[in-house]
């Protein structure tokens, strides 16, 4: 039997079954089934449910130097009793937050919420033919302490790389480079600087700014809690001179030869200032006084002089050696 024979054999099959299958039997089946359902719903509609719910809770206008004694509760728990229906809508319904305003609170020197004032917070969640049976917590602490302040300098901890020629310029920017410690006088007492958390910025191309939280300690709040860092980035070449080798403080019936009499200077320079630079902004220069004490006649050599602008200058060789020699 071939494979055309073998489909429409089985699209035979498939008609065949459809053209005898019982419908109106179905259709009769699904009809009371959507009857029983509405009966049942109309019933649980009717019928007094309790329900468990959890409600979150949202604290607002917090005083930077207060602490609270006592950790604040993320939710309030409750137990709650209506009919069906209503129950059934707060089955499907997201609960919306409970705000707590600390500081209206404090105004009016009030450090717990409890009792009515408590109810009266949660049942601006309820329907007014809601039931409130019972919630937990039964109070919320408002208890604080007050904190001294300290400004500290903020300092970054991490790592940054940049990709192909580019390169951090300067220093990075912190934003602000201070923030302010709230803490128990002793605390503050020991701390003398802010830290970032540990940050890693990879294969930065271009001047760039993120946001980097504070390193959190424990018993210390820091306001702000995280800050910006803005990380200066520009696209470096690398450049190269011949300098030679110049020595100061020379007795006028001496001379110094040196081997090589040349340095090669390598550095990087950003692409708007290579032009700019010359070798006459470079300068090698050695000390007699240096040189007449030194007895392996060998000597480190270093820049003496270059543009401020230059990054990573490298001296190839970095030792020379030197012959004295008395002039007629």
């Amino acid at each position: 039997m071939d494979l055309k024979t073998s489909i429409n054999n089985l699209r035979q099959k498939v008609r065949t079954f459809f053209s005898t299958f019982p419908w109106k039997n179905l259709f009769t089946f699904l009809f009371f089934l959507l009857l029983s359902f509405i009966f049942w719903l109309m019933l649980y509609s009717q019928r007094h449910i309790e329900g468990t719910y959890r409600i979150p809770l949202k604290y607002t206008n917090i005083p930077e130097d207060i602490v609270f004694d006592e950790p604040l509760p993320e939710y309030i728990e409750i137990r709650v009793a209506d009919n069906g229906y209503q129950i059934f809508k707060y089955d499907l319904s997201k609960k919306d937050s409970i705000e707590i305003n600390i500081i209206e609170f404090k105004e009016n020197n009030i450090d717990a919420i409890q009792g009515n004032q408590l109810i009266q917070l949660i049942r601006t969640q309820l329907a007014p033919t809601t039931q409130l049976l019972s919630y937990s917590p039964a109070i919320i602490s408002l208890g604080a302490s007050k904190l001294e302040s300290k400004k500290l300098p903020v300092v970054f901890d991490g790592e940054i790389t940049t990709s192909g020629g580019n390169l951090v310029i300067d220093s990075i920017t912190l934003i602000p480079k201070t923030v302010t410690a709230y803490a128990s006088k002793k605390q503050l007492a020991q701390l003398n600087q802010a830290i970032t958390e540990y940050t890693v910025f990879e294969n930065l191309k271009a001047t760039s700014q993120f946001k980097v939280k504070i390193k959190k300690i424990e018993g210390i709040k820091f306001v702000p809690q995280e800050i910006d860092i803005l990380i200066h980035i520009k696209e470096y070449t690398e450049k190269n001179f011949e300098i030679p080798i110049t020595c100061s403080n020379l007795p006028k019936n001496l001379d110094v030869k040196f081997f090589p009499s040349h340095i090669n200077v390598t550095f990087s320079v950003t692409l708007e200032e290579y032009n700019t630079i010359t070798p006459e902004d470079f300068e090698i220069d050695l000390d007699y006084n240096e040189l007449k004490s030194n007895q392996e006649g060998k000597i480190e050599v270093n820049l003496t002089k270059s543009p401020p602008s230059i990054l990573n200058p490298r001296l190839s060789p970095s030792i020379v050696e030197f012959l004295f020699e008395k002039q007629e």
